[in-house]
């Protein structure tokens, strides 16, 4: 039987609100017959149909939509056998550009001083009624700051964190909330709006009112009745607000201070005030993945250290927050506390620097119920005072953005699953609204280098088309004036940062703009990201050329050192100045990789003038490297490993030269060990420039390996999530905190960049790599090694679900496939046979004695 699955408007499910005025369809196709293939598809909206099957992205290009309109999308679906299926799913228009009616508000009699320290949370609030039958009502809300909407005493909607993290200055977004079931005669709206990003401290110079001098909330309540009238409550001075309601302090790092024990009565509100806001941002319907409540956890253990503290172990590092049910006492204060591992015993917070973390809950009498809202924190451990544990019910909620999890790994091998748990904890707890660097300490940035490093696993992991298509367009927005993009979005300016300021492009953070949507396009297949992101990836290719020829002549035109650069950033065993010192290498080949893939992102377009320059200034960068910055056998001077895996992977060099190159680097890896050298560029490829040279022993053996520096060796400390540095914790139980390498304080426990690997695990391993984008084409070649006998993974693509599972037993490799409808698979046997599979389920068997 045909059945139409994953039918998404704007890759979102049924009766998404969007502002898009070409919205984009996507579905695929399940069959249980084989091979199966699409002939004839259609998609109707309205009166306006087309062809769609090319089913990866179907852009609606029929007449204008109205705003406040739900529309209906008609999927029809033939294959070649002669089945059909038929989809059905709605989308609903936002304001659609529509003036609001409503106007900012505040509180005007509140002046905040910034000075690091959080400001007073807004609470307003208004009061309606609504006497009519009603059809239909909606609220559509925003805030310059974090906002959490409550009708009469129930949370609205599910998101935390509204509106979202946007480059503010350019772009901000708004939620819309059907509110129809929950009005009764007389209602009371309250809004409660916290610092957040655009006004409370952030970064960790804890830079304060970095968008707005106070928060300011927009609003409007709209609703339609039977009779089709329709009534407009917009914000205005007619709205109420208060500085003193139960939320006390809201803050990402300090956490948050919640007074349960005082009552309504004891609030005094006074009216608001007009707002007048300092920009003119693009006010547009979610178009992000909001960040919700994913998952509950519950405490695995709790015990009291020698010190006295009581101590919750959750089993789990995760960016999240508590729930408590209390049985307490008016004004019985209650204090939590949040890290991630324990040292000698008791909290290690230490590495949270300037942030808190810290939870206090002011109890009103008898039992009760709270959670925060208007923060997160990023932990394993909870401690906690003021209450017995009999009287206390603990437990947490895992908040990331809202994505479909589309990968599974999974092999014989025990750590290497635990390895892959270890990469998607990291992932979820950094995909909070932005791909941030860390969860927990006073940082949480959209730093650039980190996701473009990531992103190939990441699109594995999930669907991270909203929740990354987001991210670009402040990428974009945010490019500087000679190309260079910051190296955190949405950018904040950090005074004592120099490269920050300063006009520049920076190797392999900036190149997010390049690589990202390269793995978003080889992933899904839509070339729309692609497209859109061009003239910033051209932009940024002619900042990297400036920057690399200034002051230099010939080939060293093409030697990429100014004017800064993280080069091989936390590299294991050295520190800042020799991270920043490998510069002229990783800047280098990142210009000759970002201008390959360039040149192949023009192809895609049909831009063919430039596809030729951008291969070309290619080929003349790797020339360049292999003349300047090795020696004639190939070796670098001062060698270290990102220095010969770079050019490998990024296919610089000529076949007699990566062979003496992949030499050099098996041999530095075999003298080290088998332990980790490489920093944040070199890290996701260290194993694929090996692997694919003809050194698949030392790939598994350096994957395997647990001393430290290595993947494996957090497992063995008992790490759940990534970490910032190899050495984060030591062999002797000490922690790198960066105090002997000039960086002071800074290590993570939960930083996804090192989980890069997770690439090499589906792509080598499971042997699942995209040959054309979405995987319309795509091959099965797994490298076997080390001590697995069998592997299997799973990818949910644009045209389904692909199925890998092989085994070896008693030297009889046998492999079980699954290819989606309308795709074909190349599937390489251990012995170097290639095989053509189409659509269906596929079962090989093949003697390794004959390989």
């Amino acid at each position: 039987m045909l059945k139409i699955k994953g039918l998404k408007i704007e890759n979102q499910t049924s009766g998404h609100v969007t502002d898009q005025s070409r919205p984009r369809i996507t579905y695929y196709v399940e069959s249980d017959r084989q091979n199966t293939h699409i002939v004839d598809a259609k998609i109707t909206i309205g009166n306006w149909s087309v062809d769609a099957t090319n089913q990866i992205v179907v852009e609606y290009n029929g007449p204008k939509l109205s705003p406040y309109t739900t529309y209906t999308v008609d999927v029809e679906v033939t294959d070649n056998l002669g089945e059909k299926a038929t989809e059905s799913a709605t989308f609903e228009t936002g304001k659609f550009g529509e003036p609001w009616t409503a106007q900012w508000i505040t509180d005007g009699e509140y002046r905040y001083e910034g000075k690091k320290v959080s400001p007073k949370t807004m609470t307003f609030q208004k009061k309606f009624s609504s006497s009519k039958k009603i059809k239909h009502a909606k609220i559509y809300a925003t805030a310059l700051g974090i906002y959490e909407l409550k009708l009469n005493g129930a949370k609205v909607g599910k998101d935390y964190f509204a509106p979202g993290f946007t480059s503010y200055k350019h772009n901000m977004q708004y939620q819309v909330y059907d509110i129809t079931k929950d009005l009764k005669t007389s209602n009371k709206l309250t809004a409660i709006v916290g610092g957040g990003w655009a006004v409370g401290p952030f970064t960790y110079a804890r830079r304060t009112r970095v968008y707005a001098k106070r928060q300011a909330f927009l609003c409007e309540i709209r609703i339609e009745y039977i009779d089709g009238t329709i009534e407009v409550i917009g914000t205005n001075p007619s709205w109420e607000v208060t500085l003193q309601g139960n939320f006390i302090e809201t803050e990402f790092y300090n956490g948050e201070v919640y007074d349960a024990s005082l009552k309504d009565d004891e609030i005094v509100f006074h009216s608001a005030s007009v707002e007048k806001i300092n920009i003119n941002p693009n006010l547009t319907a979610t178009y992000g993945a909001m960040v919700q409540r994913m998952e509950e956890l519950k405490p695995v253990n709790h015990f009291t250290t020698d010190q006295g503290t009581l101590i919750y172990d959750f089993g789990q590092n995760f960016a999240g927050v508590i729930s408590i049910k209390v049985n307490a006492k008016q004004g019985q204060k209650i204090r939590f506390k949040h890290a991630e591992l324990l040292m000698n015993g008791e909290l290690f917070t230490k590495p949270l620097r300037s942030a808190k973390q810290e939870i206090i809950y002011i109890a009103k009498d008898g039992f009760q119920e709270y959670s925060p809202t208007m923060t997160y924190m990023g932990f394993r451990y909870v401690s906690v005072e003021g209450i017995e544990t009999s009287k206390l019910e603990l437990s947490a909620y895992v908040l990331y953005s809202q994505m479909e999890t589309t990968g599974k790994f999974e092999c014989s091998n025990p750590k290497l699953n635990q390895l892959q748990s270890n990469i998607v904890w990291s992932a979820k707890s950094n995909f909070v609204d932005i791909p941030t660097d860390c969860p927990q300490r006073d940082e949480r940035m959209g730093w650039t280098g980190d996701i473009a490093l990531f992103s190939p696993t990441a699109t594995f992991n999930f669907d991270t088309s909203r929740f990354l298509d987001k991210w670009l367009i402040d990428v974009k927005s945010e490019q500087n004036r000679g190309g260079g993009i910051p190296v955190t979005v949405p950018l904040v300016r950090i005074p004592q940062q120099y490269e920050i300021v300063f006009p520049m492009a920076v190797d392999h953070w900036g190149d997010a703009c390049i690589l990202v949507p390269w793995a978003e396009y080889s992933t899904r297949g839509d070339l729309n990201v692609l497209r859109k992101m061009y003239p910033a990836m051209k932009k940024y290719i002619k900042a990297c050329e400036f920057w690399a020829s200034l002051f230099s002549f010939g080939k060293h035109k093409y030697i990429w050192r100014f004017l800064h650069h993280y080069g091989d950033w936390v590299a294991p065993n050295v520190g800042l100045m020799t991270w920043m010192g490998r510069g002229r290498w990783t800047a280098t080949a990142s210009l000759s990789n970002t201008s390959r893939i360039l040149a192949k992102i023009a192809k895609l377009l049909n831009e063919q003038e430039d596809e030729k320059y951008y291969t070309k200034l290619s080929i003349k960068t790797a020339d360049a490297y292999r003349s300047i910055l090795m020696k004639q056998d190939c070796t670098v001077k001062k060698e270290f490993q990102t220095a010969y895996v770079l050019p490998l992977h990024y296919q610089m060099l000529n076949d007699e030269d990566r062979k003496k190159t992949a030499g050099h680097l098996a041999r530095m890896i075999r003298d080290n060990n088998y332990n980790i050298g490489t920093g944040f560029p070199g890290t996701p490829y260290v194993l694929f420039a090996l692997a694919d040279n003809g050194y698949l022993d030392e790939a598994y053996e350096m994957l395997l390996n647990d001393t430290c520096p290595s993947w494996l060796f957090m497992l063995k400390a008992g790490a759940t999530t990534i970490w910032e540095r190899w050495d984060a914790l030591r062999e002797d139980g000490t922690s790198n905190t960066g105090d002997e390498d000039g960086t002071h304080g800074m290590v993570s426990f939960n930083h996804y960049a090192n989980g890069s690997v997770g690439d090499f695990l589906y792509r080598r391993i499971a042997g699942i790599d995209a040959l054309e984008g979405g995987y319309k084409s795509f091959q099965i070649r797994p490298q076997i090694g080390g001590d697995l006998t069998w592997a299997k993974a799973s990818v949910l693509t644009g045209y389904g679900k692909i199925d890998s599972q092989w085994e070896i037993k008693e030297n009889i490799f046998s492999i079980d496939i699954s290819v989606p409808v309308s795709t074909t698979c190349l599937l390489y046997l251990p012995n170097g046979e290639k095989r053509e599979l189409s659509h269906g389920k596929h079962s090989i068997t093949h003697n390794l004695k004959n390989a």
